[in-house]
């Protein structure tokens, strides 16, 4: 079934970032591969948009629906959010087996310095790189993490369509100073989980063993390590938990034996660092970025002025339109003329055109006359002819539309084009094929192509008509309480 180009699309509603994302793949995939085929697509757009930007993103929405880029899409996000699943299980490992590593497994003094390293040191070097590259106006503040999220979604994406979306994604985002705030929060968000892995592995160990700490030495001074110990548990200590006294940091150098107060005072020191220097500024960072990048994302905006945009102004936004069918290609005929089609023609109920006839061919295709209630637009002949007709019937899309074609021309792929387009504005179509009204013989087997093409293009076998009587009676058969029987597309 050919679908209707009038599904739901409210060009009232506010616009949405997908729609901004799709607009850019659009853009993306018509530079690197050459525009697309959107005559259609760009009449629908005009019909509906309110502006060039909203043109541009209707147009982006509906090209989306016919190339599949909005599957596409959405099998990204798929990937996106299992990629991001994926990391989050690395996260979670990584924090239990840093903080298992990093106490032992209790049959030995834990070396409180080696220990602080191990939960704090990747974590902290990576957020000074992070912080550095935020200050400096022409640092690079790109994590690892974000653009690890980045490579594992292309790497499980599909296709070569799939390989636009972290390309527009990353081109939309940057432009809005968009793209560092949301890596940021992602890598933020990992290292979170991290810590917070950490943060309970140390518990649940400390909990259930017991571990005694020591501090050791070759170079340093005691009096060294107390400043060190003191300095570090200054705010954990503001913060409620416990931190040695200094005849305790003095002792505690592996060669004396110390109260179980003493260890349990150290094991609270050491979750205070972590909690003070590792947990709290990935929070409130990832808050900071979190904000930014919702800011910055909900300011964004469509630039009609960039390539690939630009050149679209005339044809999504001209000067002048052209209006409604005025004068269908005229025929001979006695007795009876085409109707002209103004701006004032009811054509929303039923509608007959005629495509590329023969000259020796009657129109309409009866000797009576067409029942009042069908609008007659004519024969089609010329390229300005299918562009008036097709923005007349996307303006006021009919109920039924019959398409009357000769069945004896070899269909090519641009009348087959055309019905597809002009069906899509119908909630109904049906194709009707005529044979030579006089006794020469018929060409079945150009029938059949008609039949094979048109199946392709959507219609159902039962919207193939060969009975010029049946189908002017399906015309005109349009019922108030059945609008939708028989043949939807």
């Amino acid at each position: 079934m050919v679908n209707s180009v009038h599904a739901p699309v409210r060009p009232d509603e506010p616009v949405s970032f997908r729609q901004y994302w799709l607009a850019e793949a659009i853009r993306l995939r018509e530079s690197q591969w050459g525009p697309l085929q959107d005559s259609h697509e760009i009449r629908r757009a005009r019909a509906l948009g309110k502006n060039f930007a909203h043109r541009l993103l209707l147009r982006a929405h509906f090209l989306g629906q016919r190339e599949g880029m909005d599957a596409t899409l959405q099998q990204w996000l798929h990937g996106a959010r299992l990629a991001l699943l994926v990391m989050l299980a690395v996260a979670v490992l990584a924090g239990t087996t840093a903080a298992a590593g990093a106490l032992g497994d209790g049959n030995r003094q834990v070396n409180l310095v080696i220990a602080l390293a191990a939960l704090l040191g990747l974590n902290t070097l990576t957020f000074l790189f992070w912080l550095l590259g935020t200050v400096l106006p022409t640092g690079n503040a790109r994590t690892l993490l974000g653009d690890m999220w980045l490579w594992l979604t292309q790497k499980l994406a599909r296709g070569p369509q799939a390989v636009l979306m972290p390309r527009a994604l990353a081109g939309m985002l940057s432009r809005h100073r968009a793209l560092r705030p949301l890596l940021g929060a992602i890598s933020h968000g990992l290292w979170s989980i991290v810590l917070f892995a950490m943060l309970l592995t140390l518990l649940a160990l400390l909990s259930a063993r017991r571990y005694t700490f020591s501090w050791e030495t070759t170079l340093l001074s005691p009096d060294a390590f107390v400043h060190f110990t003191r300095i570090l548990g200054w705010l954990p200590q503001k913060l409620g938990f416990s931190v040695p006294p200094e005849a305790i940091i003095r002792a505690s150098d592996g060669l004396q034996s110390l109260p179980d107060t003493a260890h349990a005072q150290w094991s609270g020191w050491l979750l205070g660092c972590l909690v003070c220097y590792g947990l709290a500024p990935r929070l409130i960072a990832l808050a900071g970025t979190v904000i930014a990048a919702r800011r910055r994302i909900q300011r964004l905006r469509l630039d009609p002025n960039m390539p690939g945009y630009i050149e679209l102004r005339d044809r999504l936004d001209p000067v002048s339109t052209a209006g409604d069918i005025d004068a269908p290609a005229p025929r001979t005929i006695p007795g009876v003329e085409a109707q002209g089609i103004g701006p004032e023609a009811p054509h929303t109920g039923q509608v007959i055109v005629g495509l590329e006839l023969g000259r020796d061919q009657a129109w309409p295709p009866t000797a009576t006359a067409l029942d009042s209630q069908i609008t007659d637009m004519g024969v089609i002949d010329d390229r300005r002819q299918r562009r008036q007709l097709l923005d007349a019937l996307d303006t006021r899309p009919p109920i039924r539309l019959l398409l009357v074609c000769d069945g004896h021309q070899t269909p090519d792929r641009g009348s087959v084009n055309l019905i597809r387009e002009l069906a899509a504005t119908a909630q109904h179509t049906r194709v009707l094929l005529l044979t030579y009204p006089d006794n020469r013989p018929s060409r079945p087997e150009r029938l059949a192509t008609w039949s094979k093409h048109l199946k392709q293009a959507g219609l159902a076998p039962q919207d193939i008509c060969f009975d010029t009587q049946q189908a002017l009676q399906w015309l005109a058969q349009l019922s108030a309480e059945q609008p939708f029987a028989d043949g939807a597309h």
